[in-house]
């Protein structure tokens, strides 16, 4: 078994949305001071991409999941039906 270190970083892929939203936030506040060298810069800007796409990805996940109501000829709902989000 693998120990985390104390101050790694959580696995982005095991990360619910609002977590890796409220990191992705953290990371866009950090960059835009413009108070971190280059170097970090580049690794938080990785990372935020990292979390751009779990968070892209859960997003996607959930709207597939979303039903819509059906409605028939007089307006009364009919049933579900997938989301059909094209």
């Amino acid at each position: 078994m693998t120990k985390q270190q104390p101050n790694a970083e959580p696995d982005i892929a095991a990360m619910p949305f609002e977590q890796a939203m409220q990191e992705l936030e953290r990371i866009v506040g950090e960059l835009e001071k413009g108070a971190v060298s280059l170097d970090e810069s580049v690794k938080l800007y990785a990372r935020g991409k990292a979390l751009q796409a779990r968070c892209e990805k859960l997003l996607a996940e959930a709207e597939a999941r979303i039903e819509k109501i059906t409605l028939g000829e007089n307006g009364q709902p009919t049933g579900v039906a997938p989301l059909d989000v094209e």
